[in-house]
C-alpha cells in the first residue's frame, strides 16, 4: 500500500521520517486460530500512537506546518505524485502558491508565532548574558535560525517551506550522531565520578566498593543470549512471544505486514525499534536500580542502526517489503553466531578520550570557581554599599524626626491649650504691653467705681454771650 498524506510522502526523505511524528508501541496480540502463510491478513489489535518529538528546537512549528498543509486537497494531490527529489529540490515547495487562502492564512499565523517565539528566545539569551540594555538587531539575529526566511517575518512563502525541509533534513540526519556523542559524555562522567569516589575512600573501603562493583557487573552480564537484531532467531522470537504465532510456521511477508502498524508499506525506525523490546528486556529491567536505562536506549539505537545498515539497501531509513524479503535470503539471516554484543562489551570511549574529558571538566571547574569568587567579592562589596546606604537612611530619618519635633514644639508654644469645654483661648503676641492684673481687693473697688460713673455726663451751663 503506497504511503498517503504529507507525512507518508515526507518519509521518502531519509531524515524526514520523523515528520510523521508517530511512535509505535509494541502490541499484545492473541494467537489466531489459524494462519495461512503468505496470504495471511494482518491481525487486528489495539494500536497506541503518541506524538514523537523529533528533538528539534523547532519541532512544534514543523509539526503544525505539516498538519495545516495536509488539510489542503491540491497540495495533497501534488504531494502524492511527487518523488523524493522533487521534495528535496524545492519543486514541491512552489505548489504552495496554489493552496487555498484559508490554508495560507493559517501558515502566515504560524510563522508570525514562530518569529515571536524566536525573538523571545533571543531576548532571554541576552538577559541571561547580563546585557539587558543592548539594542537587539532582530533581523541579524534571526538569520542564525535557518528553518525560516528572516527577511519576511509576516507571511509563509514557498521559500519558508523549502528552508524548513532542508534544515530538518540536515538536522535529523545528525540526530543519531549527536545521541551517540551525548551518551559517550554521559558514560565518561559516570566513570569520572566513580574514580573520584574511590579515591576519597580509605584502602579497605575502596577494596570493598570495588568488590561490590565487580559483583554488580557480573550479575548484569548473566542474562539470556541476546539475538542479533533482524536475524531469523530474533524475528521468530517476536513472532512467537509477541504475535502469539507458531514459530514453525514463520513467514517473513506475514511478519512484515503484522508489524507495519500504520499500513504505509514500509517499516520505519519506530516500528523497527518496537521489535527489539524482547531482546532489551533480557538485559535491562526498569525495576532494577542497578540497570541503567540510558544504556538501554543506547542499545536500542545500536540495534536499529544495525538493521538499517544490513537491510535498508537504499539508505532512506525505511525498510520496504522487498528489502525485508531480500534480507531474509542472506546467509547472515540464519547464522547469528554467539549472539549480539551489548554496550558493555563495546566501551563508548577510550582512556585518551576520558583523559581529555577530565581535563575539560577540571578547566570548567576552575572557571566556575573563579566566577564564584568574583560573585562572592561582588556580594561583599554590595553588602558594604548596602551598609553605607542603611546608615545614610538612618541619618535622614533622624533628621526628619528632629524637624518634626521642632515643628511640634513651635506649634505648642504659639497655640494655647483649649479650655475645659474645648473653646480656644487667644493671647496677644506682645506680652510687654499687656496690663498687669490688680489684686483681688482692688479689682472689687474698681468694679464698684465703674458702676458709679454715669452713662451721660451732666450738662454744663452755657456762657452768656453778653458777658463776653
Amino acid at each position: 500500500m503506497p504511503p498517503s498524506g504529507l507525512r507518508a510522502a515526507l518519509v521518502l526523505l531519509p531524515p524526514l521520517l520523523l515528520f510523521r511524528a508517530v511512535l509505535t508501541v509494541p502490541l499484545e496480540r492473541e494467537a489466531p486460530k489459524d494462519e495461512s502463510p503468505a496470504t495471511e491478513s494482518p491481525v487486528s489489535g489495539p494500536v497506541l500512537l503518541s506524538s514523537q518529538d523529533t528533538g528539534l528546537y523547532y519541532h512544534r512549528y514543523l509539526q503544525e506546518v505539516i498538519n495545516v498543509l495536509e488539510t489542503d486537497g491540491h497540495f495533497r494531490e501534488k504531494l502524492q505524485a511527487a518523488n523524493a527529489e522533487d521534495i528535496k529540490s524545492g519543486k514541491l515547495s512552489r505548489e504552495l502558491d496554489f493552496v487555498s487562502h484559508h490554508v495560507r492564512t493559517k501558515l502566515d499565523e504560524l510563522k508570525r508565532q514562530e518569529v515571536s517565539r524566536l525573538r523571545m528566545l533571543l531576548k532571554a539569551k541576552m538577559d541571561a548574558e547580563q546585557e539587558p540594555n543592548v539594542q537587539l538587531d532582530h533581523l541579524s539575529l534571526l538569520k542564525q535560525f535557518e528553518h525560516l526566511d528572516p527577511q519576511n517575518q509576516h507571511t509563509f512563502e514557498a521559500r519558508d517551506l523549502e528552508l524548513l525541509i532542508q534544515t530538518a533534513t540536515r538536522d535529523l540526519a545528525q540526530y543519531d550522531a549527536a545521541h551517540h556523542e551525548e551518551f559517550k559524555r554521559y558514560e565518561m562522567l559516570k566513570e569520572h565520578e566513580r574514580r573520584r569516589y574511590l579515591e576519597s575512600l580509605g584502602e579497605e573501603q575502596r577494596k570493598e566498593a570495588e568488590r561490590k562493583l565487580e559483583e554488580q557487573q557480573r550479575r548484569h552480564r548473566e542474562h539470556p543470549k541476546v539475538n542479533v537484531p533482524g536475524s531469523q532467531a530474533q524475528l521468530k522470537e517476536v513472532w512467537e512471544e509477541l504475535d502469539g504465532l507458531d514459530p514453525n510456521r514463520f513467514n517473513p511477508k506475514t511478519f512484515f505486514i503484522l508489524h507495519d502498524i500504520n499500513s504505509d508499506g514500509v517499516l520505519d525506525e519506530q516500528e523497527l525499534e518496537a521489535l527489539f523490546t524482547k531482546e532489551l528486556e533480557k538485559v535491562y529491567d526498569p525495576k532494577n536500580e542497578d540497570d541503567d536505562m540510558r544504556e538501554m536506549e543506547e542499545e536500542r539505537l545500536r540495534m536499529r542502526e544495525h538493521v538499517m545498515k544490513n537491510v535498508d539497501t537504499n539508505q532512506d531509513r525505511l525498510v520496504t517489503l522487498e528489502e525485508f524479503l531480500v534480507s531474509t535470503q542472506r546467509k547472515e539471516f540464519g547464522d547469528t553466531g554467539e549472539g549480539w554484543e551489548t554496550v558493555e562489551m563495546h566501551p563508548a570511549y577510550t582512556e585518551e578520550e576520558l583523559r581529555r574529558f577530565e581535563e575539560e571538566l577540571a578547566a570548567r571547574e576552575a572557571e566556575l570557581n573563579a566566577q564564584a569568587q568574583r560573585l562572592s567579592q561582588e556580594t561583599e562589596a554590595l553588602g558594604r554599599s548596602q551598609g553605607r546606604l542603611e546608615a545614610q537612611k538612618r541619618e535622614l530619618q533622624q533628621a526628619v524626626l528632629q524637624m518634626e519635633q521642632r515643628k511640634q514644639q513651635q506649634q505648642g508654644y504659639n497655640a494655647p491649650a483649649p479650655g475645659p469645654e474645648g473653646q480656644l483661648k487667644f493671647q496677644p503676641h506682645n506680652t510687654d504691653d499687656a496690663p498687669v492684673p490688680a489684686p483681688a481687693g482692688d479689682q472689687k473697688d474698681e468694679a464698684a467705681s465703674e458702676k458709679k460713673v454715669p452713662e451721660h455726663p451732666p450738662e454744663l451751663p452755657q456762657p452768656d454771650s453778653q458777658h463776653l
